[in-house]
Formats: C-alpha cells, sequence, structure tokens
C-alpha cells in the first residue's frame, strides 16, 4: 500500500522535500519556437514550460507547490516519488550468431572492445550521451 497524505500527514513542505522525479523535455511549435517543458512525472497534470530548461524547472516546481496544496486542501491522496532506479548496468542480450559476427567486426575496426561497441550503438539509438561527450 502506497502512503498517502493522509495516513502521514505531512505538509506542503515535507512534500517539496521529497525526490520527486521531473522530467525535461525541449519542446519546438508549429512556427518553429524552441522551449522547454517540465513535468512532475508522480503528479498528473503538473508541469510548466520556460523558454530555458532552468526556466521550466523554476515554473515546474512552482506549479508542484500549487498541485499539492490543492490536494491538500481537498483531502486527495498525493502520490509518493517513485522509488530509485535498480538498474545494474548489466544486461544478457542474445543474438543471431550473424548480428554477433557483424558487430565483432565493426568493433574489431573501430579498435575497440565489443561490449564498447555495442554499448556505443544502443546509446546512440537513444539519443543518450555519456558524460564528458560533447553536445
Amino acid at each position: 500500500m502506497k502512503m498517502t497524505e493522509r495516513t502521514t500527514n505531512r505538509t506542503l513542505e515535507e512534500y517539496l522535500e521529497l525526490p520527486y522525479r521531473i522530467e525535461l523535455v525541449r519542446d519546438e511549435d508549429d512556427e518553429g519556437n524552441t522551449g522547454w517543458v517540465a513535468e512532475v512525472t508522480e503528479l498528473p497534470g503538473c508541469l510548466s514550460q520556460g523558454a530555458t530548461p532552468e526556466e521550466a524547472i523554476e515554473r515546474v516546481l512552482d506549479a508542484m507547490a500549487g498541485w499539492i496544496s490543492v490536494a491538500l486542501e481537498d483531502g486527495r491522496d498525493i502520490p509518493e516519488p517513485r522509488e530509485g532506479s535498480s538498474h545494474s548496468g548489466r544486461f544478457l542480450l542474445r543474438v543471431p550468431r550473424t548480428l554477433h559476427a557483424d558487430l565483432a567486426r565493426e568493433a574489431e575496426y573501430e579498435g575497440v572492445s565489443l561490449n564498447s561497441f555495442a554499448t556505443a550503438a544502443l546509446a546512440g539509438s537513444v539519443g543518450w550521451r555519456t558524460q564528458g561527450q560533447a553536445a
């Protein structure tokens, strides 16, 4: 059972100190204007926009305070932050032998391990960069 405001009797300030997850996404409108959208993933509909990432986050923190305040006033349950990730960074992947051979050949050509090559290929497929890489 998830703990809620009714069972914890938390104040607004206590909720705001909890590690809620904020998702930040770059956004572009139909006219080509770019900005940022920040959303608190555990609080449905709690989002805000800004011209910069910092502005979007600042505004979503204000929206979060408003969202929680209204929920407290209305006596509604307030979702708890999600547990931290338990991903170890290790997973086993079975691939066809021919793909394994092609990947190994490409890794050797690039002068890197198969693990490094596969990690870079996976990271590139989701637009993920490791720390220290240029944007």
